[in-house]
């Protein structure tokens, strides 16, 4: 267990390297196999995880340059914890369930490598090592949509590319200041994240700190308006493509605030809780509003994601447990739920070689199995009480409410516009008589493809039903870094916004 966390990071870079030797027509089996060893390994991570612990677990410090104090830092939180074991996961399902068939073992090569990068950025607690990973990440992306996405392919992989790219260079700035500014204090180099948590900064060194990392961070999510690179993205990315991108790749951004600007810059995130609203509320109601104008599926899944993670940032700046503890909470939500209505939209494209909603209609009496999948998803997705959706965005409207009743209320109006627009969907595709020839022999889900979603309903039911398993250790860590946020904040107007539960001594020990 010394050296579990980067066992997780760099064994499926390792087995990517031994893939290339690999047999083409072993290649997806040889996939699955390194993935599902990936997935238990996560959850023995989980299993021996201490969920009274709120601090970083498993850690593990190697320094590399010790003169400019960059080390190999590695430590997990339960922040951290259930997104290594989301990216697990759906990196195997995603494999086990791809449909392509040119370049198999290309694509799970780059899988691999791309899973290797995701881990490493939510257990990187040094900033050099986390920005490696972060930038990492593109690559592997980056080929996956321009080698196997559609018609403007090309266009949509640069545009994502230079998009995030850029605000990563800002970003970027922003860390390196930082270790300047830590020099400047302590005489001494460090790029650990856990050694800048301990500075004090000035307001205006903090507002412009807080801009920076905010670019990196916001374009990645994506906020408005930086979200015009994900339509792009998701309606020309393969399936596999999609499905990592909004379960994952989208939750480094949300990580990254809540790892990164909230507990390093507590009073410029205080000052900064309105402007973001009012961007995140821009981001749940136009994208929903747009997604119901699309004639595309995918399109409708994609602009849905957008508006979702509008709810994820809002709970992320509520300042209190209810709100940042539920924000997680839906990262996770959204990254399984997400995932699994891209991979719905894949299977019927593979059927039909179509997404668009008027060549569709009556599929719930000739794919049934199909539809019970895809509506249980669809419920999950507009926050249905007793789905693992209702969860975290009541949380995080109970907790923004504190702040906002009226915002929070507008933030609301997500879950019926969301209906709206899910349900349209599935009114579309699903009722009515079967106007097209083509759909009338369409095949039911194979038993590969049931095994794919049965464990993602599985979750969907039972974290809806009992979240405590996963809510608990995230809430715990959430509580320390909220105590945290506010011994550290310097305006009175901070403290009395960040409210901080009534947590041990023991818990409020964040490194």
């Amino acid at each position: 267990m010394d050296n579990i966390l980067s066992v997780l990071v760099f064994l499926p870079a390792l087995a990517g390297l031994l893939g290339f030797v690999v047999n083409k027509e072993s290649a997806r089996a040889y996939g699955i196999t390194v993935a599902a060893i990936e997935f238990l390994l996560s959850l023995w991570l989980w299993v021996s995880f201490d969920t009274n612990n709120a601090g970083m677990q498993f850690v593990e410090l190697i320094p590399l340059i010790p003169d400019f104090g960059v080390s190999y830092y590695l430590g997990v939180d339960g922040i951290s914890l259930f997104l290594v074991v989301m990216t697990t996961l759906m990196t195997l399902i995603g494999i086990a369930s791809m449909s392509i068939t040119e370049n198999v073992k290309n694509m799970v090569v780059t899988l691999l490598f791309l899973e290797m990068t995701m881990v490493g950025v939510f257990v990187a607690l040094d900033a050099i090592v986390f920005y490696l990973f972060w930038e990492l990440s593109l690559v592997p992306m980056l080929y996956i949509v321009g080698a196997w996405g559609g018609p403007l392919r090309v266009y949509a992989a640069i545009k994502f590319f230079l998009y995030t790219f850029m605000g990563s260079l800002v970003m970027l700035v922003g860390m390196l200041f930082v270790a300047y500014i830590y020099h400047n204090v302590t005489g001494v180099w460090s790029f650990a994240i856990t050694d800048w948590y301990a500075l004090v900064l000035p307001i205006d060194y903090q507002l412009w700190l807080f801009a920076a990392f905010f670019l990196g961070f916001a374009i990645k999510v994506p906020m408005f308006p930086f979200h015009t690179w994900l339509p792009y993205a998701h309606g020309q990315a393969p399936t596999i493509g999609s499905v990592i991108l909004a379960a994952v790749l989208l939750k480094m951004g949300t990580y990254g605030f809540v790892r990164f600007s909230l507990p390093m810059f507590p009073d410029a995130s205080v000052m900064m809780i309105t402007p973001i609203a009012v961007l995140s509320i821009i981001m749940v109601i136009y994208t929903a509003m747009v997604a119901y104008a699309q004639k595309d599926m995918k399109q409708v899944i994609a602009y849905s994601s957008v508006s979702h993670m509008g709810i994820i940032m809002i709970g992320m700046f509520a300042m209190n447990a209810e709100g940042i503890s539920g924000s997680v909470f839906q990262m996770l939500s959204h990254g399984i739920v997400s995932g699994a209505l891209f991979m719905l939209v894949g299977v019927i494209y593979d059927r039909r070689h179509t997404k668009l909603m008027s060549e569709f209609g009556g599929l719930a009496a000739i794919m049934p199995k199909y539809a019970l999948i895809f509506g249980i998803m669809l419920m999950a997705s507009v926050g249905l009480p007793l789905t693992i959706g209702f969860v975290g965005e009541f949380l995080v409207l109970v907790g923004f409410y504190e702040v906002s009743p009226v915002m929070t209320i507008l933030a609301g109006t997500s879950i019926i516009v969301g209906a709206v627009y899910m349900l349209s969907v599935y009114k579309k595709s699903f009722f009515g008589p079967v106007t097209k020839e083509e759909n009338k022999t369409l095949k039911d889900l194979t038993p590969k493809e049931l095994w794919s979603f049965i464990p993602l309903v599985a979750i969907v039911v039972w974290l809806g039903v009992y979240p405590k398993p996963v809510l608990q250790p995230i809430d715990n860590s959430v509580k320390a870094m909220l105590a945290f946020m506010d011994e550290k904040a310097i305006t009175q107007e901070a403290k009395d916004i960040i409210k901080v539960p009534h947590v041990s001594a023991h818990a409020r020990e964040v490194k």
